[in-house]
C-alpha cells in the first residue's frame, strides 16, 4: 500500500502541492499518494487525528491552520519555534507529531541555489511583520547577511519581530516611514499587499543599483511588486513560484530522507505541457 500524504488547509482546491509532490515522487520512485484537504477550521486537530489514524504519514500546512498546526505538534524544530507556525506535520514512530517550517529555507535556497544570490554581508529589507515574514526570518539571518532590517506599516510589530530574531544575527524593524535615506541589496516583499495588485509604501530609491527584488506572491503574470522592482533598476525581480517547491522539497525530504532535484519541478509548472 503506498504511503499517505497530503496538504490540508481552507482553500485548498488552489493548491500545487499534490503536482509537486507526485512530480518529485516520480522523480525519486517514491511510492506515495499525496492528497488535499479542505480543512474545517472549528476541528482542525480532528482532521490531523483521523488522517494519521488512516495510516497518513505526514501533512504540510497551509492558511489557516499553521498556528493551530505549530500548537498541536509534540516536538517542534527551532525553526518553527521561532516561527510560531508550523508548515509541515511528520508522524514519528511513536505516534507523536513533530513540527517544522520550511518557508524560510525554501525562500533562502530559492534565491542562493537557483538564482545565485549571494547573501554574504548582504543588506537585506524584509517588508511585514506577520506570519509569512516570521516564518523565514531565522533561515535569512542564518544565511550570513550583513543586515537585516524588517518594515512594517506598524512599527512596534516589526520591532517586536525582530526582537524574536535578534539572537540568530543583525536585524532590526522598523516602520514603513522610517526606510529615508536607507539602501538595501535585497527587498523581499512578505505583505499581502499584492493580493490587492498594491505595492507597500516604501521609498523609491531605498534599492541599490543593480539590487534584487522577491515577491513571495506568485502568479501567471508579473507581481506589483515585480513591476515595481523592474520600474526601480532591479537586476532580478523574483516571484515566489521557486520558494513554494523548495519548501516542499525540503518537506518531502524531511519524510522521506530523500531531496529531489526542484529545477525541472520548477519549469514543469512555469511552463506546463
Amino acid at each position: 500500500m503506498s504511503d499517505r500524504y497530503a496538504v490540508i488547509g481552507n482553500p485548498i482546491a488552489h493548491s500545487k502541492s499534490p503536482a509537486i509532490h507526485a512530480a518529485f515522487a516520480r522523480q525519486t520512485r517514491q511510492d506515495l499518494i499525496y492528497d488535499r484537504i479542505l480543512g474545517d477550521p472549528a476541528d482542525f486537530a480532528g482532521e490531523v487525528s483521523r488522517f494519521m489514524a488512516a495510516g497518513g504519514l505526514g501533512l504540510n500546512v497551509t492558511v489557516p491552520f499553521k498556528e493551530q498546526a505549530w500548537a498541536l505538534a509534540n516536538e517542534r524544530s527551532s525553526r518553527a519555534e521561532l516561527a510560531g507556525a508550523v508548515n509541515t506535520l511528520i508522524r514519528l514512530a511513536d505516534g507523536r507529531l513533530r513540527g517544522d517550517n520550511t518557508d524560510g529555507v525554501g525562500l533562502v535556497r530559492d534565491l542562493a541555489d537557483n538564482h545565485g544570490f549571494d547573501f554574504e554581508d548582504a543588506r537585506v529589507l524584509l517588508l511585514g511583520a506577520g506570519g509569512a515574514a516570521r516564518g523565514v526570518l531565522r533561515p535569512l539571518l542564518e544565511a550570513g547577511l550583513k543586515r537585516l532590517v524588517i518594515a512594517n506599516r506598524t512599527a512596534i510589530k516589526a520591532q517586536e519581530l525582530a526582537a524574536l530574531g535578534v539572537t540568530c544575527g543583525p536585524v532590526n524593524g522598523c516602520g514603513l516611514n522610517e526606510l529615508a535615506g536607507e539602501r538595501f541589496d535585497l527587498i523581499i516583499n512578505a505583505t499581502s499587499a499584492g493580493l490587492a495588485d498594491a505595492v507597500p509604501p516604501i521609498p523609491d530609491d531605498c534599492l541599490i543599483a543593480g539590487g534584487w527584488i522577491y515577491d513571495m506572491l506568485y502568479g501567471d503574470a508579473p507581481t506589483a511588486f515585480q513591476r515595481w522592482g523592474l520600474d526601480h533598476g532591479a537586476a532580478q525581480a523574483l516571484d515566489g513560484l521557486g520558494m513554494l517547491v523548495e519548501q516542499a522539497a525540503e518537506s518531502f525530504h524531511l519524510w522521506r530522507d530523500v531531496r529531489p532535484d526542484t529545477a525541472p519541478v520548477i519549469a514543469l509548472l512555469r511552463h506546463p505541457r
